[in-house]
């Protein structure tokens, strides 16, 4: 059974807002219930459950949800974003293989690769991901996975999905792509030929900042080995009441999304033309070196962007404490904006090798007012400018 579908929801929107919503089932209810139990009992009646770890109608209800807006048959709900990404990986990867990978993947997918999966011979090479002959070049025989993640949330640069799942459906490669930044509403790299798409919900699927939870998307078998594989038996299960949250989430997903990418979109003219401003990186400016990439694998930009100031590292510890409206902290894609200074904690070897800017910074644009955002950038850029005279 295709279980991801949208059937009659063949719009974005009211697949966020309907589509699972079974109300004769759950009396009326305009909001389903939370199934906030472990066990499901069937002495009179054969329903399907059994124990939460393995399946339960509240997490059903956005996996149907998140599946339709992938266009993919079937999606698994887990604890965390890492969760959800750690299971892709194992669920390919086997004893003394080889996976590709881009080298300014999000940290921590890069540690448990370079470091926890090596206790089982599993080797990654680490790439730029914007050069698909490089890619390429990197394929063994024992590659069993491309990971991608695109754009990369601290330098923004994108891989060319559709070229990367023809070259690895060639070499009997796998590819995952992690799909957090774009959301199902601006990507879908399954539609690009990718196999399996992983997503932090924590990010801006949840949207208000109080859940951690992780989503796999993919083919139907697939999604039922790991139900009872490297979900079931790792326990990473998500809990029906994230789910539930998870679920309010999505409902305003594309109500926030238009705002998200709305406002950064001025920010980034904004910055893109200020004098203490080195760079922008952000595909959805024109002056982005893979704008023409990005204009043909999605169809819309989000709300986390990062600039270069001219500045020293002093200067711009003082523009992150000097912002008002933005609260300082490494994660993003809630209501909140937020301001991380990443660019500051790496030296000049490791940004030479891996293209992240020693004065990068990072803005997630939340859902305030644009020009309010703007004008507390604008003040603090001018605390630096002081600091500069």
């Amino acid at each position: 059974m295709d279980e991801g579908t949208g059937g009659k929801w063949g719009d974005k929107q009211d697949i966020c807002l309907h589509l699972g919503d079974d109300y004769d089932r759950h009396l009326g209810a305009i909001v389903p219930p939370i199934f906030q139990n472990t066990l499901f009992t069937r002495k009179t009646t054969n329903h399907g459950y059994t124990y939460t770890r393995v399946a339960n109608p509240t997490t059903e209800i956005a996996e149907r949800k998140i599946a339709a807006l992938e266009g993919a048959e079937a999606a698994r709900c887990f604890s965390s974003g890492m969760a959800a990404i750690s299971a892709a990986l194992m669920s390919i990867m086997e004893k003394d293989c080889h996976i590709v990978c881009p080298l300014n993947v999000y940290p921590p997918v890069k540690g448990f690769l370079d470091v926890y999966m090596r206790r089982f011979g599993v080797e990654a090479t680490f790439v730029s991901g914007t050069d698909v002959g490089e890619i390429e070049a990197a394929l063994r025989p024992n590659t069993r996975a491309i990971y991608l993640e695109t754009p990369l949330s601290n330098v923004f640069t994108l891989q060319d999905l559709r070229a990367i799942a023809a070259l690895a459906k060639a070499h009997g490669a796998t590819t995952i792509a992690d799909n957090t930044w774009a959301t199902p509403l601006y990507q879908n790299p399954i539609a690009c030929g990718i196999d399996i798409v992983v997503h932090s919900a924590t990010k801006y699927m949840g949207g208000h900042s109080d859940i951690l939870a992780g989503v796999m998307v993919g083919s139907l078998a697939r999604m039922e080995r790991v139900t009872h594989e490297e979900r079931g038996l790792f326990g990473a299960a998500m809990d029906p009441h994230q789910a539930w949250l998870l679920i309010r989430g999505l409902r305003t997903l594309p109500l926030r999304m238009k705002q998200h990418q709305e406002s950064a979109m001025r920010i980034a003219a904004y910055l893109e033309a200020h004098p203490l401003v080195e760079r922008v990186l952000y595909p959805g400016l024109p002056s982005h070196p893979q704008h023409e990439l990005a204009r043909s694998q999605m169809s819309g930009c989000t709300g986390l962007l990062s600039f270069v100031p001219r500045g020293t590292r002093e200067q711009i510890v003082g523009f992150a404490k000097g912002l008002a409206l933005f609260e300082e902290g490494p994660s993003w894609g809630g209501f909140e904006s937020l301001v991380n200074t990443p660019g500051l904690g790496i030296d000049e070897e490791t940004s030479l090798r891996t293209g992240m800017p020693q004065r990068l910074v990072r803005l997630s644009i939340g859902l305030e007012d644009a020009d309010a955002l703007t004008a507390d950038i604008d003040q603090a850029l001018a605390g630096m400018r002081r600091g500069l005279a």
